[in-house]
C-alpha cells in the first residue's frame, strides 16, 4: 500500500476500535512517522482546472502532451507533477493501443535540413454520418512538421493534388522534392508533368515500405486520432471546416515532440531567428577581418 492508503487505513482503525495511534500502527504494520505525516503539499486550482480543461479538449492526448501545453502557457509545473495529477483525476481518455516492433530502416531517405527541402503527402480516408467516404490529402513540410494543407473532397484526381500544390507554393514557397508512396493519383501523368515544369524532384517509397515515409505516416495517426475519430461530420462543408481549424491548432498550438514540445510555427520562428543571427554574426566576423 501506498503511505496515503496506510495513513488513512490507521485514521479507520483509531476511530472504529478506539486503538492508540501506536496500536494501530503495529497492528498494519505501518512505521509512526508515516502514520503522523501532515502534508504541506498545496495544489495551484488554476493548474489542475486548465489540465482538466485540456484533457477534455484533447482526449488523446497523454500527460506528457498536456505538460507541454501546461507549459507553454507559462505554466510553472513539472512533468511529475501532471503525471500524478493525471493518475488522480482519472484524466486517461485515449485506448491503448498495441505496441509496434520497428523495423529496420533500409533505403530510408535521408532526413530534411531545412524547410522546403523534402514535403511528404499521403491521403486519408473517413465518411460522413450518412455513411458518405470523403478523403483528404495531406500535404505536410518534413522538417518543420508544419502541415501546410488538408483537402477535404469526396474525390481527388491528381489534377486536384497539382491544384492544392500550386496554392500551397504561392503561400509558402517551392519545395525542392516530392515524397509519396505509389498511389495512382501520384504516378499520374499528370503530377508528373506538372512537377517537370515546376522544377520539383519527385520521391517514391518502395512499394510495402511506409516506414520509409515516417514522417506523414505519424502526422495521420495523429490527425485520425485527434480530429476524425474525435469529431461526426454532418457535411463535407462541416467537415472541411472542422478539419481547417485543427490543422491551425496542430501547427500554432499542439506541442510536437520531435521539436522540443513546441508547436511547429513557434519552432520555426525560433529556428529562423537563429539562422539569422548566425548569418549576421558570420557577416560581422567577415567585416572585421576585411
Amino acid at each position: 500500500m501506498k503511505p496515503a492508503v496506510k495513513r488513512r487505513a490507521v485514521q479507520y482503525v483509531q476511530a472504529r476500535y478506539d486503538y492508540s495511534q501506536r496500536r494501530a500502527c503495529r497492528v498494519l504494520d505501518c512505521n509512526r512517522m508515516t502514520a503522523r505525516h501532515e502534508s504541506v503539499r498545496r495544489e495551484d486550482p488554476e493548474v489542475l482546472e486548465r489540465l482538466k480543461q485540456l484533457a477534455d479538449e484533447n482526449r488523446s492526448w497523454g500527460y506528457r502532451m498536456l505538460w507541454a501545453s501546461l507549459r507553454n502557457e507559462n505554466f510553472m509545473v513539472n512533468h511529475k507533477r501532471v503525471y500524478r495529477l493525471y493518475k488522480e483525476e482519472k484524466l486517461q481518455h485515449r485506448p491503448q493501443g498495441k505496441r509496434r516492433i520497428k523495423g529496420d530502416k533500409k533505403g530510408h531517405p535521408p532526413d530534411p535540413t531545412r524547410i522546403n527541402e523534402v514535403w511528404t503527402l499521403d491521403f486519408t480516408s473517413d465518411a460522413l454520418s450518412n455513411g458518405r467516404p470523403f478523403r483528404t490529402l495531406n500535404i505536410l513540410d518534413a522538417f518543420n512538421r508544419r502541415c501546410h494543407a488538408i483537402e477535404v473532397d469526396s474525390s481527388l484526381c491528381s489534377q486536384r493534388v497539382t491544384r492544392a500544390l500550386a496554392h500551397v507554393i504561392s503561400q509558402h514557397g517551392r519545395p525542392q522534392r516530392l515524397q509519396m508512396d505509389n498511389g495512382p493519383e501520384f504516378r499520374s501523368r499528370h503530377l508528373e508533368n506538372w512537377a517537370f515544369k515546376e522544377g520539383i524532384e519527385l520521391s517514391f517509397i518502395d512499394p510495402g515500405k511506409p516506414n520509409q515515409n515516417s514522417r506523414i505516416e505519424s502526422f495521420n495517426s495523429r490527425f485520425r486520432q485527434e480530429c476524425l475519430n474525435q469529431e461526426w461530420f454532418e457535411s463535407l462543408a462541416e467537415a472541411r471546416r472542422v478539419i481547417e481549424a485543427w490543422r491551425l491548432k496542430y501547427n500554432q498550438q499542439r506541442p510536437h515532440s520531435s521539436l522540443g514540445y513546441l508547436p511547429p510555427e513557434e519552432w520555426t520562428r525560433r529556428y529562423l531567428r537563429e539562422i539569422k543571427q548566425h548569418d549576421t554574426q558570420k557577416t560581422n566576423r567577415m567585416l572585421q577581418i576585411n
